[in-house]
């Protein structure tokens, strides 16, 4: 482990020490306040493009766990850690953090003060940055990145089928917009068999397929970008019951005519408190976006705002009675609470689809 270097487009560096893959590397610079959980951090698909930060001071501590992943692969740009924990502790314990980023190629960057940089990205928003191990290459860090096709890099190319798990009561098309794993799995253990089409599939192939929903899944990037995938989701409204989650709460508002906006600093972590509208009742969430729903913008289509971030009193959530339709901007599978309730989104959805779970 040498010396390293976080890089912020704003003129800060921070000197700090690498570990994980050697090499520089740039990206959007967020951070998530998530005190466990980052194994899922790291393979989530919605990270792609982007050097996390983690706010809780010590990262690495129960090591690598497969069965953990929500994807194969790890898209993460870098990773940002206060205290790098290399003599992990726990019975699932398969191979330190530091082995799995060499093996992935994620540069990491430890020792530096991560309060003070999630002060900054507070106070100015999510930013450009490099880790880089000299600073004689930071020239470039306020460069251009291309963030526009996001979608694309960690979508799967083929479509495949997850299997109800016990009675099959509901046959789901899902768009993979970079979904996480368990997302899929928690729609199986709710009696629907998934069947999971790349970002890219017409509408005609989902009307033409048989299934009683369509889910449209989490992702990374600025859904304003993907007008294509928008342009055939209009064409699923009124024809079949819609379910958007996190950037396909997004998709699906734009699809209604609605518009999305870029907030300072986003909402990443396990601890979000989101409040139902209809009985009052409070969630803690796990989110990650920087971008939200101006949910006045769908009052004319019957988009009706169901959900709300308590500490920023933006869209969580909207339902759209009248189209069988509703979004979620949290990821519902790893909530705290409400797993079995009636206010679970997995749970609503069935009920659009014809009926209890």
């Amino acid at each position: 482990m040498g010396k390293a270097y976080l890089v912020l487009a704003n003129g800060n560096v921070f000197e700090g020490i690498s570990f994980g893959a050697e090499g520089n590397t740039a990206g959007e610079l967020v951070f998530t306040t998530s005190v466990v959980g980052y194994i899922e951090t790291l393979t989530d698909p919605t990270y792609a493009g982007q050097i996390i930060v983690q706010t809780f001071p010590l990262i690495g501590n129960y090591g690598i766990i497969e069965s953990d992943f929500e994807s194969e692969n790890c898209y993460a740009a870098g990773f940002v850690v206060r205290e790098y924990c290399d003599k992990p502790s726990n019975f699932r314990c398969e191979k330190s953090l530091d082995e799995f980023m060499k093996q992935r190629g994620i540069v990491g960057i430890c020792g530096i003060d991560t309060r003070e940089i999630t002060k900054i990205i507070r106070e100015n928003g999510v930013m450009k940055a490099k880790i880089v191990t000299d600073l004689a290459n930071v020239d470039s860090v306020v460069e251009d990145f291309d963030y526009s096709n996001l979608a694309q890099s960690v979508g799967l190319r083929d479509p495949y089928v997850v299997s109800a798990e016990g009675e099959e009561k509901y046959k789901v098309a899902l768009i993979d917009c970079g979904a996480k794993k368990s997302q899929i799995l928690n729609l199986a253990k709710h009696g629907m068999s998934v069947n999971v089409f790349p970002y890219n599939v017409k509408a005609e192939d989902i009307l033409n397929g048989g299934f009683d929903g369509v889910v449209i899944s989490n992702g990374p990037g600025n859904p304003n970008d993907y007008s294509e995938i928008v342009n055939e989701i209009k064409k699923l409204i009124d024809k079949k019951p819609l379910f958007g989650i996190g950037l396909g709460h997004q998709l699906l508002a734009l699809a209604f005519g609605g518009k999305v906006e870029k907030i300072l600093y986003g909402h990443r972590g396990g601890n979000q408190p989101v409040k139902d509208l209809k009985n009052g009742k409070v969630t803690m969430t796990t989110q990650n976006h920087n971008f939200v729903v101006d949910a006045e913008s769908v009052k004319d289509v019957g988009g009706e705002l169901r959900l709300v971030n308590i500490n920023d009193n933006t869209c969580e959530g909207i339902d759209y009675a009248q189209h069988k339709a509703l979004s979620v901007q949290h990821h519902p599978e790893a909530n705290n609470g409400l797993r079995d309730s009636e206010e679970n989104p997995y749970i609503r959805f069935t009920k659009l689809m014809g009926g209890a779970r």
